[in-house]
């Protein structure tokens, strides 16, 4: 995997970006995008019942649900995976042969969105993070996707966090698993970690607290420093004291290591079962 260089990308994109879906994600990319200086006169919302404040949007220049349909340069298709094949005929107008489609949509094949859509594909899988500028987004094009043209998803993406490339899309199942899944582990951990501070004694009100705020700190720490994960699991471990008796639990055979594995592993599947 290698990441493009897109610097100043946005306030370079001339065409018109139509974006199908004004959801959580979708909402969460338009944002990013005009803040970072993408101008709203280029974007097209297709949105059947947009929020308030995809509406709000209207006042600097975006177009929502135009009953002008055209060819535009770029389609970004975030609706719901299961609403796909349904919306797919009502973009369609925006799909011309050299239009770049850029999908979020979780288990949907490049194939499937060449034959529903058309266009130059790039199948892409952000995670929730992205709603606040963090997230990390795996994308893959096909082939006859031009370097421009993935310079374009490139920067559409990183509006909304980092991205990675990749050539093979059969990565793409572990990828929903890891990242895409992600953040719901994470979110367990620290419900777990504040069930298991008032089985401790702790009150629900101040176990909660402390187990928010320890996920969220430990987690701008990993992506502050340049360490080795292993090396800050260490640097909080003093041999013989209370992180170590917890990590003795947490590290042994039937620990988190191959919990974890088999969690990754069902959900590998379930996306490789719902791609079919």
């Amino acid at each position: 995997m290698n990441i493009v260089s897109t610097s100043n990308a946005l306030k370079n994109i001339t065409g018109t970006i139509v974006l199908a879906g004004a959801g959580k994600m979708g909402g969460a990319m338009l944002t990013g995008w005009l803040a970072g200086g993408l101008d709203a006169k280029r974007v097209v919302v297709v949105e059947p019942t947009p929020s308030d404040e995809i509406k709000a949007l209207a006042g600097k220049g975006v177009r929502i649900n135009p009953k002008d349909m055209a060819a535009a340069e770029t389609l970004v298709l975030a609706v719901k995976p299961q609403s796909f094949r349904e919306a797919g005929p009502l973009v369609k107008p925006f799909v011309g042969p050299s239009t770049l489609v850029v999908s979020i949509m979780a288990g949907t094949k490049i194939s499937a969105l060449e034959e529903v859509c058309g266009g130059m594909v790039v199948r892409a899988m952000p995670n929730t993070p992205a709603a606040i500028g963090r997230g990390i987004t795996v994308a893959v094009p096909a082939k006859g996707v031009s370097a421009a043209q993935r310079a374009i998803a490139d920067a559409l993406l990183r509006a909304t966090g980092a991205v990675e490339w990749a050539e093979d899309e059969k990565l793409m199942d572990a990828v929903t698993a890891v990242s895409g899944s992600g953040p719901a582990y994470v979110f367990l951990l620290a419900e777990e970690l504040a069930r298991a501070g008032v089985e401790a004694g702790l009150p629900a009100g101040l176990a909660m607290k402390l187990a928010r705020e320890t996920v969220a700190g430990s987690g701008e720490l990993l992506h502050r420093s340049d360490l080795p994960v292993a090396t800050l699991r260490q640097n909080v471990t003093s041999p013989g004291g209370t992180t170590q008796a917890a990590l003795e639990v947490l590290m042994a055979k039937d620990g988190l290591q191959p919990l974890m594995i088999r969690a990754i592993a069902a959900a590998t599947k379930r996306s490789m079962e719902l791609a079919k």
